[in-house]
């Protein structure tokens, strides 16, 4: 019979702690190449991350866009320039910011691709050069919130998250644009700016003379309405400035400034003040002509009548009262 020594304890395989032996491993791994590629990479995203050197590099922690506009949502594999995206897969998720439930909006992992939010894309040709971005177009109000991104390379994972802020600028407009106004008459500008979101905005009004070349803010007569919602969810609020210009206000601008963050510069909006002097009556020169006529009139008629005197003449008396009270109105008036 023959016996066989045991084996040295130093060619044994010994499972360390907490890890299957090899066969055991072999024979895991066996069996999942056996179901196929695709439930590999599965299974792979079931696991916990690997502790390995793939990392993904975002665009910060925030990143903005404007409303209805197309958005890249970045997510870049650091490492290698160029990727096999047979062993390889990405999925987008998506919570929106007063949720803590995710959502899939992306997958793609080998023959497999899933695309839940229309229109969102990982294009292939970018993914190949360690580009894993997401592509989003006429991006709402509704889909700003917290964004990650999942990259998988057999057999490690890496995870990256950014939040995403939808914008949308103001469209700012002044009535009226140009005005001829008369002396101490009252006028009332507006500005008005609508479609803008979020809610935190600014409108304030400066003036430009010929005294002081500077614009410098106007606060007196100045008033704003109540911001009002649109059912697409933006926003508009109008600003008000009141004038009574005098003749030194002739040719002076106003100016509307408003900003807002969606904005990389204020807007600007200018208004050109015209003042001119108010129309004179003509009345007043006819009730003079009247009045001198009147008065020529009767004049003749005292010489013509001898007989009577014309200072104890009544009508003479009558028309010389009616003439001096309009002299004294005219005057009046044009004082």
């Amino acid at each position: 019979m023959t016996s066989y020594a045991p084996l040295p304890a130093a060619s044994r395989s010994v499972p360390g702690p907490g890890r299957p032996d090899q066969r055991t491993e072999r024979m895991a791994h066996w069996r999942l190449l056996r179901l196929g590629f695709v439930p590999l990479l599965l299974a792979l995203w079931s696991w916990p991350p690997s502790t390995g050197s793939l990392q993904v590099e975002m665009a910060g922690e925030t990143q903005t866009v404007l409303l209805n506009d197309n958005a890249t949502i970045v997510c870049k594999v650091q490492g290698p320039r160029h990727l096999d995206i047979t062993i390889m897969g990405v999925t987008w998720f998506w919570k929106h910011q007063m949720s803590a439930t995710e959502v899939i909006l992306f997958q793609f992992f080998g023959a497999h691709r899933k695309i839940v939010r229309p229109g969102a894309s990982v294009p292939l040709s970018r993914l190949e050069r360690a580009d894993a971005s997401l592509q989003l177009p006429g991006v709402q109000l509704w889909e700003a919130g917290e964004y990650r991104c999942e990259v998988v390379i057999t057999p490690h994972k890496a995870v990256g998250r950014v939040r995403l802020e939808v914008m949308a600028y103001p469209v700012s407009s002044l009535f009226p644009e140009q005005a001829m106004v008369k002396e101490n008459e009252e006028q009332l500008i507006s500005c008005m700016a609508s479609g803008f979101y979020p809610t935190n905005i600014s409108i304030t009004w400066k003036k430009w003379t010929q005294k002081d070349p500077r614009y410098a803010e106007v606060s007196e007569d100045v008033f704003t309405n109540s911001i009002t919602k649109n059912e697409d969810g933006v926003f508009n609020v109008t600003s008000f400035l009141r004038l009574k210009p005098s003749l030194e206000d002739n040719m002076t601008i106003y100016q509307c400034v408003v900003w807002h963050k969606s904005l990389p510069t204020c807007q600007r909006l200018n208004f050109t003040l015209t003042v001119i002097e108010p129309e004179k009556t003509t009345y007043t020169w006819v009730y003079a002509f009247v009045s001198a006529g009147i008065l020529i009139f009767v004049l003749i008629l005292c010489i013509s009548w001898k007989q009577v005197p014309c200072r104890t003449n009544p009508l003479f008396s009558v028309l010389k009262a009616y003439s001096q009270d309009t002299q004294i109105d005219t005057s009046t008036e044009e004082l």
